[in-house]
């Protein structure tokens, strides 16, 4: 939540500027979890997690992984969308429902 209008920016791994995997980095490392810099890679990390099982700091993941995001609870999660955008708060409706690849719990 720290980070919400922080800009996107495409490589982005700091409180500067995030990407969306860049995002999801930076939040574990400072719990001291270790996930690498790219949703496919954090795709394949941890624990399936089906969307009615989700729970907060879970990861989502859409369009084929391609995009990340994490979960906060009450369907909505927390993200780096895409450039000219910042760090903001998402339902999981529309299209983010449509487009649902999975969860996973780290």
């Amino acid at each position: 939540m720290h980070y919400l209008g922080v800009p996107y920016v495409w490589g982005g791994s700091t409180p500067r500027g995030f990407d969306c995997s860049g995002l999801v980095m930076y939040a574990f490392a400072q719990i001291g979890i270790s996930v690498p810099h790219s949703s496919y890679a954090q795709f394949a990390m941890g624990t399936p997690v089906s969307i009615s099982q989700l729970e907060p700091g879970d990861l989502v993941f859409f369009a084929g992984a391609s995009h990340v995001g994490i979960y906060i609870g009450g369907g909505q999660f927390i993200h780096a969308p895409h450039t000219g955008d910042v760090v903001k708060i998402s339902s999981l409706t529309g299209w983010y429902s449509s487009e649902f690849a999975g969860g996973r719990r780290i």
